[in-house]
């Protein structure tokens, strides 16, 4: 390679040695990111497990106070079903999927007193609410009780009522 002025770069001892320091720094940037790539993912995946889990609480809560004012008058406190189906229940948990929980709780359920819940369709609650409610009954799954009977509501005075 000349310049326009015909000399040649590679008989230039300042220009090698420049072009080889470049080439050097080149290779340790290139190796220091090569292995802070992976030292990223690692770290990167404790912090966003550590993210989900924060918002799981933050939903929980904010399901619980859904819960409270709109389906705790007919699923009971503790979604022991009152005047509706007993919700904290092994037996509706483990066949329920969260897909389908926030369906129902969305578009209720038609010939029932299950009414639509989003807001979408005329309900009071957002997308993000249901969402809420979803993992906060969710959050019964480890302690909830075996209730074979779950569709059949409680009565008022907490035995199942009669068809």
């Amino acid at each position: 390679m000349t310049d326009p002025g015909g000399a040649q770069y590679h008989d230039d001892p300042a220009m090698q040695r420049s072009l080889r320091r470049w080439q050097r720094w080149g290779a340790v940037i290139f190796l220091l990111l090569v292995l802070a790539f992976p030292m990223y993912l690692v770290t990167e995946a404790t912090r966003r497990d550590s993210a989900l889990a924060s918002r799981e609480v933050a939903l929980t809560g904010a399901g619980r106070q859904v819960w409270a004012q709109s389906c705790a008058p007919c699923h009971g406190v503790t979604g022991e079903g009152v005047d509706a189906p007993a919700l904290n229940s092994a037996e509706f948990l483990q066949t329920a999927g969260d897909e389908q929980i926030h369906s129902i709780t969305a578009v209720g359920i038609p010939g029932t007193e299950m009414p639509a819940w989003w807001n979408e369709i005329g309900g009071p609650l957002t997308d993000e609410q249901i969402a809420a409610v979803v993992a906060f009954v969710r959050s019964w799954e480890d302690t909830a009780p075996s209730r074979p009977d779950w569709r059949t509501p409680l009565g008022p005075g907490g035995d199942h009522a009669s068809d």
